[in-house]
């Protein structure tokens, strides 16, 4: 197994991403191995610093680095030997299984699409993410961020990949699916929730509840919260908020704490070729561990396999 991790990706790369690799390496098992996507020289002068066997790694050398501002579509082919361009080319040519980064969103969309591309079948690729659930465990959220304006065939085919994700990755029997709504009533919403309700309800492939209000995202009324990219969006970085606002204000609670991002690590673009994790702009070494250790989890549970069979 070979996981693919952007180096150069992040506020605080290169050194909280070699770190991070650091110690996910640590609980990788002997036959799967980090590929660290950067500066080859500084990369392996940093691990030597930090006292690690330089054989626990592979290395591809890609120094240039596409930075938050740049244009994505652009800087792809302006850079082709950026980080993330060479990242796509490795995992292209299938010489590297997965590929994360916390650099350029945008970038990796972009990359995601135009390189290993869409599943046959999908029309577009969306982002999920996780939601705490009161109780225990977590809800996922698609999508938030990729589409920011969707058909209902779109959400119809989220609500798909959702629910193939919350099966296969976190185990989740029979996933429950809700559409992101201003009501439960099946004639509530805008056009676009009330033209994909009747999609999902005759949608074999999922177990559709019905709408689902915002107040109810923390619950277990659904596994699966489908809604739209501007919308998902909104409603993620209000619920990173939480965590921030917590600890501003001194108070400890575990349901809190399960909304930083540091514990997952990263969000997959669903709907691609190949496993593609997206990681948060300023994720810290605990955040990046945990982005490679999800890689891993979506290369072991052949999660693009059962998309494929699904779509096909």
């Amino acid at each position: 197994m070979k996981i693919g991790l952007d180096v150069l990706g992040g506020d605080y790369a290169p050194n909280a991403t070699i770190t991070g690799a650091i110690e996910a390496q640590k609980i990788l098992k002997g036959d799967q191995k980090i590929v660290l996507i950067g500066d080859q020289k500084d990369t392996t002068e940093r691990l030597k610093q930090a006292g690690v066997d330089l054989d626990k790694f592979d290395y591809v050398h890609a120094p240039e680095v596409i930075s938050m501002h740049d244009h994505p579509t652009k800087a792809i082919t302006q850079k082709p030997n950026s980080s993330i361009a060479v990242g796509f080319d490795l995992l292209k040519k299938g010489e590297i299984d997965s590929f994360a980064s916390a650099g350029n969103t945008g970038a990796m969309l972009v990359g995601s699409v135009f390189s290993v591309k869409t599943i046959p079948g999908i029309i577009r690729p969306a982002i999920a993410t996780n939601v705490p659930k009161l109780k225990s465990g977590f809800g996922i959220l698609l999508d938030v961020g990729a589409n920011s304006e969707c058909k209902p065939e779109m959400l119809n085919q989220f609500a798909i990949l959702g629910s193939i994700y919350a099966e296969y990755i976190y185990g989740i029997n029979k996933p429950k699916i809700g559409l992101l709504n201003i009501g439960e009533e099946q004639e509530k919403g805008n056009n676009l929730t009330i033209s994909t309700y009747p999609l999902l309800k005759e949608n074999t492939k999922i177990n559709f509840i019905g709408n689902v209000e915002g107040r109810e995202l923390f619950t277990d009324t659904a596994d699966v919260f489908v809604c739209d990219g501007f919308t998902g969006n909104i409603v993620l970085k209000l619920a990173e908020s939480f965590y921030i606002t917590t600890l501003k204000k001194g108070f400890k609670d575990e349901f809190f704490d399960r909304f930083n991002y540091e514990r997952y690590g990263g969000t997959p673009i669903l709907g691609v070729n190949a496993p593609v994790i997206i990681g948060h702009g300023i994720s810290t070494p605990e955040a990046i561990k945990n982005m490679v250790l999800h890689s891993k989890d979506m290369i072991e549970s052949k999660f693009i396999d059962k998309i494929r069979s699904v779509f096909n």
